[in-house]
């Protein structure tokens, strides 16, 4: 069964990359927190195409997305999509905005994709059968020090949380080769994956957020946990490969 969600996550992903690369003139924005967390009519478009995509290939699956799409898996399948991760990239033409699809069952994410057209990236993953860039395997960076590593970060829409997210970041960057906030988790996951990035932390993500990437990058060797060894989610996410990401648990908590 592995292989038919991963052929359907790899198709879907391209199709849904293929849809955001004809950005539009001009943008819906819909406000979802705050003023400044917000969607637009193409983060609709995406979900919309990937859920009808999953519905017709697989009826009886159940959907988490982003803008809504929740259906009940009658399958014992679940589809986690973000169909466009990274929207103010995308409104503001950065580059790194891409779809995350992934799809778990009882034992946890089974496939993974990650795809970033701007940057001419596609990652896929199974659980059990490695990691892939643009069909390469790959393998994170470790051992890595932290005095040497290039870590990322995110910053919350949530003005309140940005003061601890701060402080964080004040204890980390004098003890660091760098800092980079490049404005989508799934890509940061994946970054890591292929050792392009040492490690990544960031408070605030959602199971969406890195339930592809998550996999990427476990399946590429790295570690991905919340605080003191807590599950990953929304308090705090910590990714690295394995020498880093002790010390990164140890100096954020």
């Amino acid at each position: 069964m592995k292989s038919e969600l991963l052929d359907l996550a790899i198709s879907m992903g391209h199709e849904a990359g293929e849809l955001l690369s004809k950005r539009p003139d001009g943008f819906e924005l819909s406000t979802k927190s705050n003023a400044i967390d917000f969607a637009t009519q193409m983060d609709k478009a995406s979900e919309s195409l990937i859920v009808s995509r999953i519905l017709a290939a697989r009826p009886d699956d159940g959907v988490i997305g982003e803008e809504g799409s929740n259906i009940e898996s009658k399958s014992g399948v679940t589809w986690v999509i973000d169909p466009l991760d990274g929207t103010v990239n995308y409104v503001y033409n950065l580059p790194g905005w891409n779809v995350c699809i992934a799809a778990k069952d009882a034992d946890g994410v089974q496939v993974g994709v990650v795809s970033a057209p701007t940057i001419n990236s596609f990652w896929h993953a199974t659980k059990g059968g490695g990691a892939f860039h643009n069909g390469n395997s790959i393998k994170c960076n470790d051992p890595v020090n932290l005095d040497r590593a290039l870590i990322a970060t995110g910053f919350a829409y949530d003005y309140a949380a940005r003061k601890g997210q701060l402080e964080t970041l004040g204890k980390l960057l004098p003890q660091v080769r760098d800092i980079r906030r490049l404005g989508a988790a799934g890509v940061d996951l994946s970054f890591v994956a292929m050792g392009v990035l040492d490690g990544f932390y960031e408070i605030g993500l959602n199971e969406w957020d890195m339930a592809a990437g998550g996999l990427i990058a476990t399946e590429a060797g790295a570690i991905l946990s919340g605080r003191n060894g807590a599950p990953a989610g929304k308090e705090m996410t910590i990714l690295a490969g394995p020498t880093l990401h002790a010390q990164l648990v140890r100096e954020i908590g």
